[in-house]
């Protein structure tokens, strides 16, 4: 369907952003956010322009209670409203005087969004109670909740399942939500086992019949809440937005109960780059990454770098014919500009590079190689060759730049030369084992030699070496090892395997990597230890 049938079959009317991390986003596998973490996952989403935040449900969860308690007080949305989840009302009652339906009210939340069933096996089976009486269930509610000064969203749980068992009473339950004053009746595929075309029939088919039962275009506002289990759910949301979908649902990176949510990144940068949709704020799209990865780290999960859009690697380029035909023009290989979603482009040298991957990596790295024919070979030819011996300059940029600065400005000033190391690993009866390391370095001239313990032999290397070039690099201190990464290569076998070491540090402004490959592990980590210090010395 076009925009503008699109925007014909909802009425024109407002496009609704709900995004549903704090609730549905937080029965994620091993996530687990605190009161303060859900305040801070709030402010981002408001920053970047959601129109609604779904906090969680207040009276069945303790932590929830205390978030809208402390959100009524503390936030201070400039654009979102922030919304209560619950259930309509209990069966045989009425929702004045349900003590759940009175927790939401009690919330202060400006917007409820309630579940209801629309699955008529659901209905029976799980509510075990009528199909009339879970209409009235419905209808209650939302007029409970309005005349509070309410807005009211109705979650459809199990529509898909229910609509293929039963269509004529899913929709009478849309109807019903409808015409009882919700803002929006939210189809919910809530065991995300529909694919694309399923969505679009059913989108299609229902409207179709809501037409046919006297409800004006205008008051058939629908939306869409996907669940991931087939890989489809961002597919699955778009796909009702082109059926005449005015409200979608998602989490944060796709974050949710089994493989997830749609992720709401996603949707919002293909509903605004590729359907011409202007859903957030001006000047919201371009926080999108920075937002992708400050929730992340706010759940303590890893980003995810393969993500679409606001991934480390979604602009990240690595084969050399792409490399070619960037350097002419970045959009050959770039379906949106990076910038446009607050992210970068890059690319990654590796055995596959070509001299174009070389020249535009140094071009990334503030190094001019275009006029330099002859050092585009020797660095090309240097990077297949170490590649094939199993080292990795996609992975550690600052080897690579060390690399790079070596051929064509004589490399950067080294802070030390290696004379030799020794390390000692002592294992007493007690199951005590101690690492001792004794380095000699130059060090401007001068021979120095230094020794100290760790709790192992590249902890007792690194604290010899600091300690040898202390007295005239202090900015050694600054400087953090953030990772260390041991990979037994490929084709190697048994203990004499060659080994892979990725060292990562900071200064707490910059983060750099550095490889180093060697038949001994100790080799190996000096390798990237030497290389990722003499990189943060120079950085200034």
């Amino acid at each position: 369907m076009t925009q503008a049938a699109t925007a014909s079959a909802t009425g024109g009317g407002d496009f609704h952003v709900f995004d549903t991390t704090l609730r549905d986003g937080a029965q994620m596998e091993g996530l687990r956010y605190s009161v303060a973490d859900k305040l801070a996952v709030a402010e981002l989403l408001d920053e970047l322009g959601v129109d609604y935040i779904e906090g969680g449900w207040p009276g069945a969860i303790p932590s929830d209670t205390e978030f809208f308690a402390r959100a009524a007080d503390e936030l201070n949305f400039k654009h979102a409203k922030l919304v209560a989840f619950g259930m309509t009302r209990r069966a045989a009652s009425t929702a004045a005087d349900d003590p759940g339906f009175g927790a939401l009210l009690d919330s202060r939340a400006p917007v409820l969004c309630l579940v209801a069933k629309s699955d008529m096996r659901h209905v029976e089976q799980a509510l075990r109670t009528t199909p009339e009486e879970n209409l009235a269930m419905i209808t209650d509610s939302v007029r409970t909740g309005r005349e509070h000064d309410r807005q009211v969203f109705i979650d459809c749980e199990h529509f898909f399942d229910g609509y293929r068992h039963d269509p004529v009473y899913a929709t009478l339950v849309v109807k019903t939500a409808l015409d009882a004053g919700a803002e929006a009746v939210v189809l919910c595929d809530t065991n995300g086992g529909s694919v694309p075309s399923d969505i679009t029939a059913a989108f299609t088919d229902l409207r179709a019949r809501l037409l046919g039962a006297g409800l004006a275009p205008e008051r058939i506002r629908l939306g869409m809440h996907a669940q991931n289990d087939t890989g489809c759910a961002v597919a699955n949301t778009i796909a009702a937005v082109e059926a005449g979908a005015m409200h979608v649902q998602g989490t944060a990176n796709g974050y949710g109960e089994r493989p997830g949510n749609a992720n709401l990144f996603t949707v919002i940068a293909n509903l605004e780059t590729k359907l011409g949709r202007k859903v957030l704020p001006d000047g919201g799209l371009e926080k999108l990454t920075r937002v992708s990865h400050a929730i992340a780290e706010i759940a303590n999960m890893i980003p995810d770098e393969h993500a679409p859009y606001t991934g480390h690697a979604a602009f990240a380029h690595k084969a050399g014919i792409h490399a070619s035909a960037i350097k002419a023009d970045p959009a050959l290989y770039n379906h949106v500009d990076p910038v446009v979603v607050g992210n970068d482009m890059r690319i990654l040298v590796t055995e596959m590079a070509g001299r174009a991957s070389v020249e535009l990596k140094g071009r990334e790295l503030g190094i001019d190689l275009s006029g330099d024919k002859d050092a585009l070979d020797r660095i090309t030819r240097r990077v297949k060759e170490l590649e094939s011996k199993g080292w990795s300059f996609e992975a550690a940029d600052a080897s690579f730049e060390l690399l790079v600065r070596d051929e064509v400005e004589g490399g950067l000033p080294r802070p030390f030369t290696l004379d030799t190391y020794r390390v000692i690993v002592d294992h007493d009866p007690n199951g005590t084992t101690v690492a001792e390391a004794t380095v000699r370095v130059d060090v401007e001239g001068e021979r120095v030699i230094s020794t100290a313990q760790g709790n192992g032999p590249v902890n007792a290397i690194d604290a010899a070496l600091r300690s040898a070039l202390a007295a005239r690099h202090p900015r050694l201190a600054e400087l953090t090892l953030s990772d260390f990464k041991v990979r037994i290569l490929a084709g190697s076998k048994g203990t004499d395997a060659v080994t892979r070491v990725l060292i990562s540090m900071s200064d707490g402004e910059a983060e750099w990597t550095t490889v180093g490959v060697a038949p001994n592990l100790i080799e190996a980590s000096w390798n990237a230890l030497a290389d990722g210090l003499a990189y943060g010395l120079n950085r200034r």
